[in-house]
C-alpha cells in the first residue's frame, strides 16, 4: 500500500545507483546499492525502476521518490544538462523515469540535495538559511531557507563555482577555468584547485591528502599552499554570506574533510565581509556522502 510518510532517495552517480527509504521522522530504514549501467541511458531508467519496485516489494509499501542526479534539468527544454553520466545529456530523464514508475518524481542536483539533507536533519537543521556546497572535484552549491530548496527559474541557485574569485591578484585573474573562463572559483577551491596550486609553487606534485599530512607535519611549503587555499575560501565564502546571509555554511565533498578550515576560514573571512560582526557558522556535514541520497528523499518534504 502508498505510505506518504515513506520517502524514497535515489543517488544516481557515475558508479552507482543507491536508493535509502526514510521514515517521517529521517530514519535510513532501507537501503541498496547497484553498479550504474555505464554509457547506456536505457538500462540507467531500468536500474532506477528496479530499485524502486524492489524496495516497496520488500517494504510492502509504496512512497514518493525522489532522485540526486548529475546535472539538471533544462527549464527550457526540459532535457538532462551538463551531467559527467554523459549518456544522461539532452534526454528527456525526468519525463521518461515518471513514466516508468508511473508517478510523479521530483529531481535535483547533489548539491542541492547535499544541502537539502544538511538543513533538515543535519549539522544545520536549527537554521533557516542555509547554503550547501560540495567541495571536491568541482564546486556546487546548493541554497535552503525555512527547510525548502530554492529553485530559481534558470535551475542554477547557489551555483556559486563559475563566478570569478573575488580580490583576485594577477596571478589569480589568470589562471584559466575548463569552462573556459578566467578565474572561476573552482579553479582553486576544488580538489584539483589545491594539487595544482601546490604544483605551480613547487614544481612536486602531490595529492590533497599528502598536502595535508604534510602541512599537519610543519612542511612550509604545504603549509602555505593550505593559507593560500583558506585564504580564497574566506574570500569566496565572503561573497555567498554578503548576498545571502545564511545563518550556517555546510562543506560537504572532499576537502571538507581538512578540519583545519573550519576554526580558520571564519577567522579569515570577517575582513572580507560587510558587517561588523560575522554570527554565520561553518560546519562540516553530518551525513558526510550519504547526504545526496537523503537530500533526494527530503524533496518530499512538503
Amino acid at each position: 500500500m502508498f505510505n506518504s510518510k515513506i520517502r524514497f532517495g535515489i543517488d544516481l552517480g557515475g558508479t552507482k545507483i543507491e536508493i535509502v527509504a526514510l521514515d517521517d521522522k529521517g530514519n535510513d530504514v532501507y537501503r541498496k546499492r547497484t553498479p550504474t549501467p555505464q554509457g547506456n541511458y536505457q538500462e540507467t531508467l531500468n536500474s532506477i525502476f528496479n530499485l524502486v519496485i524492489n524496495a516497496e516489494s520488500e517494504l510492502d509499501m509504496a512512497g514518493s521518490v525522489g532522485i540526486c542526479t548529475p546535472g539538471a534539468i533544462s527549464p527550457s527544454s526540459g532535457l538532462l544538462r551538463n551531467s559527467n553520466s554523459t549518456c544522461l545529456n539532452q534526454k528527456p530523464f525526468l519525463e521518461d523515469i515518471q513514466s516508468l514508475l508511473q508517478r510523479e518524481v521530483r529531481i535535483a542536483n547533489d548539491a542541492n540535495c547535499f544541502a537539502l539533507s544538511e538543513a533538515n536533519d543535519g549539522n544545520a537543521q536549527d537554521s533557516n538559511i542555509v547554503f550547501g556546497v560540495i567541495v571536491g572535484t568541482g564546486c556546487g552549491g546548493g541554497i535552503v531557507i525555512n527547510k525548502a530548496l530554492i529553485d530559481g527559474p534558470n535551475a542554477i541557485t547557489g551555483e556559486w563555482g563559475h563566478n570569478p574569485l573575488p580580490y583576485a591578484d594577477a596571478t589569480e585573474s589568470n589562471r584559466q577555468c575548463w569552462c573556459g573562463k578566467l578565474a572561476c572559483i573552482e579553479t582553486f577551491l576544488s580538489g584539483s584547485g589545491l594539487t595544482h596550486d601546490y604544483f605551480d609553487h613547487t614544481g612536486i606534485k602531490k595529492t590533497c591528502e599528502k598536502i595535508t599530512q604534510d602541512a599537519l607535519n610543519q612542511h612550509s611549503d604545504a603549509i602555505n599552499c593550505l593559507q593560500r587555499y583558506e585564504d580564497r575560501m574566506a574570500r569566496s565564502l565572503a561573497l555567498v554570506i554578503n548576498l545571502l546571509d545564511p545563518h550556517t555554511i555546510v562543506l560537504g565533498g572532499g576537502m571538507s574533510n581538512i578540519t583545519q578550515l573550519y576554526k580558520n576560514i571564519p577567522t579569515l573571512w570577517k575582513k572580507y565581509i560587510f558587517s561588523d560582526s560575522v554570527s554565520t557558522k561553518l560546519v562540516p556535514p553530518l551525513y558526510g556522502d550519504s547526504s545526496g541520497v537523503r537530500g533526494a528523499a527530503w524533496l518530499w518534504n512538503s
